[in-house]
């Protein structure tokens, strides 16, 4: 079997990673050992940045429309026990609110899309879904990869079914391993995750339980408002429970304490620890439950060797405070996706692969290091007993713990400066431009067209985004009324084999937004050059493809 690319994992980068290059015409080869997709919901939160990223590729409404319903709230609240004291809450818009809301907001929330609250399972079903309509994908389940040897102009790799019955070699132009924490192609590669992990903290830190459930009386008989994660705070045991069908399926992760054996816990087990979280006996039917590791801020030394390269858990692993894990997987595969088509079919030098791990591996670092922080700030929160009490001293650990968890949630869930800040900045692919981007702050993001990072965004008067607008490929925006003339852009594109179109708006507020008429966009995006005139087109190109830029004139 020959194709251009393999990929090791289905999850959410490798399917991410499939749909880039099946928009592109790639013959690519996907394995993964699952059966299907997700069983179990795991990651719960899609950022607002990956949702701009799946409105790119066309299929934001149908992943806004899976998950909760419509009228569904996306709180996350906190309470001693779900049945009892509230302590804090974040009110946050319905998905049937989220397409008015975006359109009214500005400042750090300037955007295309708003966050969503849909479990892994459903996205990864929608993904394999348009990955499977390229003519050029092919996705094999029940299949993993065995070994590979990178032959410096190919890779040729050993594959096999899981259940052992057959095998087959494959030789690919490059290979991507996105096979999880436990990743084959990263231990082949001899890397190693560099970083920390064994953090011990009271919650989100060490060994944790996890149960894919029912309850179908809990909305029911909730003393509350409805939530989309409702967190349990108490010197009992600490828990989160993620809403996943609005309705009566629920995840629920629960702290394991020193000395317990998690692993052999029967499903009455399961159903005494859900019971302390709920604060009353609640009726529940478990549909799978197993157990997992907090406490890990892991990055790879490296994400590329030869023509092997790593993304998603393969290449970084979270704490999944925040969210972060699943999101920095799909910006992984939305960064790798146009570099591998455009070098596979020609259109840009091999020099463009290098760039992968200069842009990922420093996002990365930052990705894992905000997840820690929110960790600490909710897992090494004290909790003692009086905090249940019905006494003035218990109710004064209550407003105390109100005041930190208020902060807390506002700091681990409103997070424009995560979600959008993240920057490329020293990218060979990047042409700077003497001016320094915002501070990087997790809760406030300050828009900038700097060259490197992502494009201010705006409504048209139209009521397009401005995203809306942009060429798949490589754009160029030419602002303002009088802006100069690009057709030396367009000859050196032309000139190049690079798919460029320039985009003109002539609204003032444009221009003065991006402090400049001419602003080169990515692919995948990032605005890599900014400037007056079109003088040095042929450079600019050069440059940001990947290759050696000629002089300068």
């Amino acid at each position: 079997m020959q194709t251009d690319v393999l990929i090791a994992g289905g999850g959410p980068c490798g399917l991410m990673l499939a749909n880039e290059l099946g928009r592109r015409g790639v013959r690519t080869l996907l394995l993964e050992p699952r059966n299907g997709t997700a069983f179990n919901p795991q990651a719960n939160a899609t950022q607002a940045r990956t949702m701009e990223h799946f409105r790119r590729l066309g299929f934001a409404d149908e992943i806004r429309a899976q998950g909760l319903p419509a009228d569904h709230p996306t709180d996350i609240a906190y309470f001693t026990r779900f049945y009892q004291h509230e302590l804090a809450r974040l009110r946050l818009p319905t998905a049937s609110q989220a397409a008015a809301t975006v359109k009214r907001l500005g400042g750090s929330w300037s955007a295309a899309e708003l966050p969503h609250r849909v479990s892994q399972k459903f996205v990864e079903a929608t993904l394999l879904q348009h990955a499977r309509a390229w003519p050029s994908i092919e996705v094999r389940h029940g299949w993993r990869l065995r070994a590979f040897n990178d032959r410096s102009m190919d890779v040729l790799a050993q594959i096999e079914s899981v259940d052992g019955a057959s095998t087959a070699s494959v030789t690919a132009k490059y290979l991507v391993g996105v096979d999880g924490a436990r990743s084959l192609v990263r231990r082949q590669l001899g890397i190693e995750y560099g970083g920390a992990t064994g953090f011990k903290r009271d919650f989100m830190g060490g060994k944790m339980f996890a149960i894919y459930l029912r309850a179908p009386t809990f909305l029911a008989t909730l003393p509350h408002d409805k939530a989309w994660m409702y967190v349990s705070v108490n010197a009992e045991r600490r828990a989160f429970m993620a809403s996943v069908d609005g309705q009566s399926e629920f995840a629920f992760h629960a702290a394991i304490h020193e000395g317990e054996d998690a692993d052999a816990w029967t499903e009455d087990d399961a159903r005494r620890i859900f019971s302390q979280a709920m604060g009353r006996e609640t009726p529940i039917e478990i549909l799978s439950m197993l157990t997992w590791t907090a406490g890990h801020a892991l990055v790879a030394e490296h994400f590329q060797r030869g023509r092997v390269f790593l993304g998603g858990d393969a290449a970084h692993l979270f704490t999944p405070t925040g969210g972060l894990g699943y999101n920095t997987a799909v910006e992984d595969a939305v960064n790798l996706g146009w570099k591998l088509a455009h070098v596979v079919q020609g259109r840009a030098p091999e020099s463009l692969l290098a760039s992968y791990e200069m842009e990922r591996k420093p996002l990365a670092e930052r990705n894992t290091a905000y997840a820690k922080r929110f960790a600490d700030s909710v897992g090494l929160f004290q909790v003692t007993p009086e905090l249940e009490r019905d006494t003035p001293e218990g109710e004064r650990a209550r407003q105390a713990a109100a005041v930190h968890l208020n902060a807390h949630v506002r700091l681990e869930f409103n997070i424009p400066g995560v979600t959008f800040g993240g920057r490329y900045d020293g990218s060979p692919i990047v042409v700077p431009d003497g001016t320094t981007p915002p501070d990087d702050q997790p809760n406030d993001y300050v828009p900038t067209a700097c060259p490197g990072g992502r494009p201010p965004h705006a409504w048209l008067a139209d009521g397009r985004s401005l995203y809306d607008t942009f060429h798949f490929e490589w754009t160029l925006l030419a602002l303002g009324p009088e802006a100069p003339d690009s057709k030396a852009f367009e000859l050196a594109a032309q000139q190049a084999g690079m798919d460029l179109q320039v985009v003109h708006h002539a609204d003032p507020a444009l221009r003065a937004l991006y402090e400049a008429p001419l602003v080169l966009i990515r692919p995948d995006q990032i605005v890599a050059w900014r400037g007056e005139d079109a003088r040095h087109a042929s450079h600019i190109l050069s440059l940001c493809a990947g290759g050696q830029a000629p002089p300068m004139p």
